[in-house]
């Protein structure tokens, strides 16, 4: 049996991607959307899939209950229509919108920040893993900070990301032990 190397990431059974929504963030993102227009469950995960430009697209398992929540907390209402269940944003909904209207702009701001970082899934799995290494590194190394050691791994980053930046041709010319 071979040895195990401490920074090979190992995934786990029903591992989860990114968090992209803070508590409450989806509820808030969803009234606005349905304050816009009414709404399928379907036409949510649509609509939130594109604000992402489909790098996250959210689960039935994430925005029916949600919807679900809304509607028991009467701030929207839903009406079956045919097979499907057809929710608008209520009065009480409008006026709890509007009192969290500078919460709706961060929702909006951290979008984009998500977006950014989803974009980041787009390295190749090795890079992935190895910036998960690094991570796991400095969170394994937390506490044990002198000046000469946070030097030391200031250093070493920084050689790093010119390294990267300035591509392959380009090789770090000093080594930190």
């Amino acid at each position: 049996m071979r040895d195990h190397d401490p920074f090979e990431r190992r995934p786990t059974r029903g591992e989860r991607g990114p968090r992209v929504f803070a508590p409450g963030d989806l509820r808030l993102l969803m009234l606005s959307m349905l304050a816009e227009q009414p709404g399928h469950g379907y036409d949510l995960i649509r609509q939130i899939e594109n604000l992402f430009d489909g790098s996250y697209t959210p689960s039935p398992g994430v925005i029916y209950p949600t919807l679900s929540y809304l509607e028991e907390a009467e701030l929207i209402t839903g009406h079956v229509q045919g097979s499907k269940r057809l929710y608008a944003i209520t009065e009480a909904g409008r006026h709890a919108l509007a009192e969290q209207a500078v919460a709706l702009d961060g929702v909006r701001m951290r979008i984009e920040v998500s977006k950014r970082a989803l974009r980041g899934h787009d390295r190749p799995a090795e890079i992935h893993e190895a910036v998960g290494n690094l991570r796991h590194a400095l969170h394994m190394h937390s506490g044990r900070w002198s000046p000469e050691e946070i030097e030391r791994v200031r250093k070493l980053l920084n050689d790093t990301a010119k390294a990267i930046a300035s591509g392959p041709d380009e090789a770090v010319t000093e080594n930190t032990p």
